[in-house]
């Protein structure tokens, strides 16, 4: 069962910029995947956990908000690191 969460440099030092519901929101995530482990907090419909595509390949998001995206990698040592907290705008079709 994988329970270890780290963040990266990165994701510290941008959390310290985020909006506070942003940085309880994967707080929230962070203490369901330390209870429950991984694969059962990927089942929580609300953090939309899904794999990424294409330059992102190999890495999975969660949702914190409509806007917010919290960018993670499973490491060998079953541990998630979490490389950033990144603002989502519209995409262009």
């Amino acid at each position: 069962m994988i329970t270890k969460v780290v963040l990266s440099k990165l994701a510290i030092k941008q959390l310290k910029k985020l909006p506070r519901h942003i940085v309880e929101n994967l707080a929230a995530w962070v203490d369901d995947v330390e209870n429950i482990g991984l694969f059962e907090a990927r089942k929580i419909l609300g953090y939309h956990d899904e794999p990424l595509h294409g330059d992102r390949r190999g890495q999975r998001s969660i949702r914190l908000s409509r806007a917010y995206r919290a960018i993670y990698i499973l490491r060998e040592n079953n541990q998630i690191e979490f490389v950033s907290v990144e603002e989502v705008t519209k995409h262009d079709y």
